[in-house]
């Protein structure tokens, strides 16, 4: 029987899969790390959704890829929302397969920003945690899941080793493409990653939705918090410039947030809303555009 096209696309049982693979390859410092059997525990446990996801992204995530979804979500031209709607538009995304946690995209970002909240950070790293994954409403605009969540990388140039699954990449013609198939591709030894073109998705396209709004730091964080061949293999370091460097001690920074935060038991969202109606209201705008 032909396989739905949806299935085709979206090989994860959630979006939130590819994250809990991330926390298997980076574990928490000191904690010794969950066993994929610990992780799920699904009815075919012999379908390696991972794997098949990161074949999906590492073979069509091309360079020209990437510049035609720029050039077409960058717009904005979808939809205008509050802040506010628009977390609870990302909340249609709620996956009940997912066996390890049964909290909705708002309770996971609620948590993530009450972690970073509790340490005491400015408020500005505060509305970051809560934000940062909000661009994974781009599931909702019919894109699939391998064009919005996954380790992001450039394009552009050569892909490294140091990607999970670097394999599956032998079937990006990128990498058969003399103008992108080397160390430097299309860039130049230190330009800064703001001259390079990562991988699309939902850090990047929230990025773009933030960048006037947010002080630098947390446009780091939100940009680059899923570039981990950078951040935790530093595979990268040649196209990185000193000030790249420097804010990437805020990627770092916020990234444990962002992995370890997650808990079953779900943050009052009631007694928590006017405080974050608050920090949505003095950083950003009265909507914004999807």
């Amino acid at each position: 029987m032909q396989k739905d096209m949806t299935d085709i696309q979206n090989p994860l049982h959630s979006i939130e899969e590819w994250e809990d693979d991330v926390l298997e390859r980076y574990p928490e410092p000191g904690v010794t790390a969950k066993s994929k059997d610990a992780f799920r525990n699904y009815d075919n446990p012999e379908r390696d959704t991972v794997r098949e996801f990161y074949r999906m992204n590492h073979q069509y995530q091309t360079y020209d890829f990437v510049q035609q979804k720029k050039a077409d979500f960058l717009r904005f031209n979808r939809r205008e929302l509050r802040v506010w709607d628009a977390m609870e538009f990302l909340n249609t995304l709620v996956d009940d397969s997912d066996p390890d946690i049964e909290l909705d995209q708002l309770q996971h970002l609620l948590q993530t920003a009450e972690a970073i909240r509790a340490d005491g950070h400015p408020d500005w790293f505060v509305l970051t945690g809560f934000v940062h994954d909000m661009g994974k409403v781009l599931c909702l605009f019919g894109e699939p899941q391998w064009a919005v969540v996954g380790d992001t990388f450039p394009v552009g140039c050569r892909f490294s080793d140091k990607i999970v699954y670097p394999e599956f990449f032998e079937a990006n013609p990128d990498s058969r493409d003399e103008r992108y198939n080397t160390l430097y591709g299309i860039y130049e030894p230190g330009c800064g990653l703001n001259n390079v073109s990562l991988s699309w998705g939902h850090d990047e396209y929230m990025y773009q939705i933030m960048k006037d709004y947010l002080p630098e730091p947390a446009l780091y964080m939100i940009r680059y918090h899923s570039f981990y061949s950078q951040h935790r293999e530093q595979a990268y370091d040649h196209l990185m410039n000193d000030h790249d460097r420097e804010m990437f001690e805020w990627v770092k920074k916020f990234n444990p947030y962002d992995l370890y935060s997650k808990s079953p038991t779900p943050p009052v969202l009631e007694a928590l809303k006017p405080y974050y109606e608050g920090l949505i209201a003095k950083y950003l705008p009265e909507k914004i555009r999807l």
